[in-house]
């Protein structure tokens, strides 16, 4: 029996193991820390009794992976009754419902027609859509026309998408904080890509959160991984290649550079020493002693929360992510799971982004902007847990510098992630298996699978 390690027990790594045990394959997962899942962990980090997820939080491409929906596995998602909620300064919020006619009622009334003309065909397919923007980049798209629809949209800069589409401040406002996602400049080619996808998402299968935490989405996944007779080792780092007939890395460029050393050809080390990482982050997890006080009250039915005011607002915080007033990324999963702290408190995270290894505080900013659309949030706050994008690289060393999406979105890197071998390395049976590859960020598993197929492949030829 042929047999394989994977290196890093994410959803991508579990992904690629529970693949290659499927397919016969004796599959053994090395953890460096103590508990599984890499981003998609949970913890009490502030105070006993508060559950705070470590990284993902919200799963707008988990509930609609080809892979996790192919596994015979319940996986508890809660589905908030609103995907996101966008407050504005006039003390109401524009809401991406999961109704189309619904979140139209939220915009100004001339730009109804025409986000139903975006929107409608990406949602009425977009099953189809998914498996064309998460399968394997060198494919024959089975659906050329409606692919193409959403490229001749997805290709433009978000702000110049916004402008073009729309007339008001609402919907415009909206897509900006959708496209923020990207991590890339809203001005930049391609920015407009993941805004598309993601309001599309919520449109189409929602945006849920994990009943219990995320921790217990990878907990799901390694327990079918288990059934398959893989094997997982926490506590355990590997600084050097494993003896196995396929080593699958869900790491990002850096950490096999460091680990696979001399065993790289220089070339081949070189490009992977070129792989540029995007922003970082910087997140506070909250302990709360009620819910948020939003002054729109709407912002209640959203787990997600997106705070950055208008379009020129957002454009101009994510030009070089050092705004003094930063868009910033909420969540509140308590509001709709009530597992995660004790009976009438609550738990809520935040985030901006920042430039790669900042050790700006950010902190007064970060809550400011929570105040401006949430008076009296400070008042409501029992303990904070601050995640500098040191700390996060610290944590999970695949977060360089704080880089949640593991590599700049860059249009190129997209495309061809972290080189044009894309999982392939010239050293034989060892392959890259996580979000630096494509289809790059998101919890969907699906980096881990396309690599596992690659790794089969391979197999199959040296057989």
């Amino acid at each position: 029996m042929p047999t394989a390690a994977i290196i890093g027990s994410g959803p991508n790594g579990l992904a690629a193991a529970i693949t290659l045990a499927s397919a016969g394959v004796a599959v053994t997962v090395s953890e460096r820390n103590a508990q599984i899942g890499g981003s998609c962990s949970t913890a009490e980090i502030t105070l006993p009794g508060f559950l705070h997820d470590l990284g993902s939080s919200v799963y707008p491409m988990g509930v609609a992976s080809p892979f996790f929906r192919s596994l015979p596995l319940e996986i508890p998602w809660i589905e908030p009754p609103a995907p996101c909620a966008h407050p504005l300064d006039d003390g109401t919020a524009v809401v991406l419902e999961h109704s189309i006619e619904e979140t139209i009622a939220n915009l100004d009334s001339m730009d109804g027609r025409k986000y139903r003309s975006l929107f409608e065909p990406l949602v009425d397919n977009f099953a189809q859509l998914v498996a064309e923007i998460l399968g394997p980049i060198q494919h024959i798209p089975k659906h050329p026309v409606l692919l193409a629809r959403f490229g001749l949209s997805a290709v433009l800069p978000a702000s110049s998408l916004a402008r073009s589409r729309f007339s008001g401040v609402r919907a415009r406002a909206l897509f900006a904080g959708m496209a923020a996602h990207s991590v890339m400049s809203l001005e930049a080619p391609v920015s407009a890509a993941v805004g598309l996808l993601l309001m599309a998402a919520g449109h189409a299968s929602g945006w849920p959160i994990v009943g219990g935490g995320a921790q217990r989405l990878s907990d799901t996944l390694a327990r079918y991984f288990e059934s398959l007779y893989g094997c997982i080792k926490t506590c355990h780092e590997v600084t050097g290649l494993p003896d196995a007939d396929l080593i699958l890395a869900d790491l990002t460029p850096r950490q096999l550079v460091r680990i696979a050393g001399s065993a790289l050809p220089s070339g081949y080390r070189r490009q992977l020493e070129r792989f540029r990482y995007g922003a970082g982050a910087f997140k506070i997890d909250y302990a709360l002693s009620s819910p948020i006080p939003w002054t729109a009250n709407q912002c209640s039915r959203a787990a997600t929360v997106h705070l950055g005011g208008t379009l020129e607002e957002i454009v101009a915080s994510e030009r070089h992510f050092t705004s003094t007033a930063p868009f910033v990324l909420l969540v509140q999963p308590s509001l709709f799971d009530p597992t995660r702290a004790p009976a009438g408190q609550h738990t809520a995270w935040a985030y901006c982004h920042v430039p790669n290894g900042s050790a700006t505080d950010r902190l007064e900013a970060i809550e400011c902007q929570i105040d401006r659309f949430a008076p009296g949030f400070r008042d409501c706050i029992l303990a904070r847990s601050i995640s500098t994008p040191a700390a996060l690289e610290r944590w999970n060393p695949n977060l360089i510098g704080g880089d949640l999406s593991a590599g700049a979105m860059s249009p190129r890197q997209l495309l061809f992630r972290p080189t044009p071998s894309l999982y392939r390395t010239p050293v034989a049976g060892l392959f890259l298996c996580g979000a630096s590859t494509p289809p790059g960020g998101g919890v969907h598993g699906m980096s881990g699978v396309h690599a596992a197929q690659a790794a089969l492949q391979y197999l199959a030829q040296k057989s």
